[in-house]
């Protein structure tokens, strides 16, 4: 059997009943830039340190925003970058550590759920 190729993760989709509110939390407490022009109903998200785009797009009427899945941000001081996130006014639940790496959970405008955590950046 031939290896098949692990391709590398380009973006993750979120449907958003309101993409500048998503937009502007991702902005503010991430520092995500976007990296196009704004089309009606789409925008998509890059970090100055690389890795996958986060891809906001309208979600149609029937739809719910908040999926089931969740983007977890690397960052090497958790407590450091709650503190200033907290002081921005946006709160993580539970400061929680495991396997010698630590993290936390919280939820953006829309309801997805995000995550910091330092695994693999120790």
């Amino acid at each position: 059997m031939a290896k098949i190729e692990s391709p590398p993760i380009t973006r993750v989709f979120l449907y958003v009943k309101n993409v500048s509110e998503v937009a502007a939390f991702y902005q503010r407490y991430f520092g995500m830039s976007p990296l196009s022009a704004v089309t009606e109903g789409w925008l998509e998200l890059g970090s100055t340190a690389g890795g996958c785009t986060i891809a906001l797009h309208k979600a149609a009427a029937p739809q719910k925003s908040g999926a089931s899945m969740k983007i977890v941000f690397g960052v090497r001081d958790g407590r450091l970058f709650r503190a200033e996130c907290e002081a921005e006014g946006f709160e993580f639940g539970p400061k929680r550590a495991a396997g010698g790496f630590e993290f936390a959970n919280a939820k953006d405008p829309a309801g997805n759920s995000i995550g910091i955590s330092s695994r693999g950046l120790t």
